[in-house]
């Protein structure tokens, strides 16, 4: 499977409504290779949101197979797949998924409680991924004492703190402003140029260009799949996440 993290073949999912069959992806093939910036693009009801679901590992495929680092996860029980995603899989919401009554340290600490880590040192890992994403100084905050700019990083952060092979973004700038959302594309852009794979989900154009490929679905297949020769670059690389 060579350099491929994701290799994707003829996945097709298919729901069972009453006597009617949905195929909300018809036969799917991709491969996406270590430290690739992806975006997966698609009109309502293209397969996106599906296809996201099974990269993953939050569903399973009727048919066809899914190596994800060389392992086939397309066949696993939800309990393989709960910690295939723990391990592999660093998620990002449009609506972050932030618990309200805990701060932003015990937030991105939360995925490290099954690690086998002390509380110490998740609470030391976590700290040390919300300064790397500007946050040093609202680990104390909860969600309701920060933007929506500052509690996407603090989402962003917790996406991190596993040292995950995947970073899986879902509409990540979808419920922030265009200044807001520039800074936090320069904050994927940063963790793309640090090693990570990064695969973003997004309806928009603008955003979608600052992925380095750019794959659409249509009617549950990819309907193209191109190198993005006009990469939107807004970080420059002599700065840290928190400096504009």
């Amino acid at each position: 499977m060579s350099n491929a993290i994701i290799s994707i073949s003829d996945l097709k999912k298919i729901y069972v409504m009453g006597t009617t069959e949905v195929r909300a992806l018809n036969g799917v093939n991709i491969d996406i290779n270590k430290n690739e910036y992806a975006a997966l693009m698609g009109p309502s009801g293209s397969g996106k949101s599906t296809l996201m679901n099974l990269l993953g590992c939050l569903d399973t495929p009727t048919s066809g197979k899914y190596f994800l680092n060389d392992t086939n996860v397309s066949s696993m029980s939800d309990d393989e797949l709960a910690a295939v995603r723990n391990k592999e899989i660093g998620f990002v919401f449009q609506t972050f998924n932030l618990l309200p009554r805990m701060t932003a340290l015990d937030n991105v600490a939360l995925p490290l409680v099954y690690s086998g880590l002390r509380k110490k040192d998740r609470e030391e890992k976590a700290r040390i991924v919300l300064e790397s994403v500007g946050l040093g100084d609202r680990v104390d905050h909860r969600p309701n004492e920060l933007s929506g700019g500052q509690r996407q990083r603090v989402a962003i952060a917790r996406a991190l703190v596993n040292d995950p092979s995947i970073i899986l973004a879902d509409e990540p700038t979808g419920n922030l402003d265009t200044k807001t959302s520039i800074e936090i594309m320069q904050i994927f852009e940063k963790i793309h140029d640090a090693g990570n794979t990064v695969i973003l989900v997004t309806h928009e154009p603008d955003i979608a260009e600052h992925a380095h490929r750019i794959i659409r679905l249509r009617d549950g297949i990819v309907e193209s799949d191109v190198k993005n020769e006009n990469v939107v670059r807004s970080a420059d690389p002599t700065h840290r996440y928190n400096e504009n």
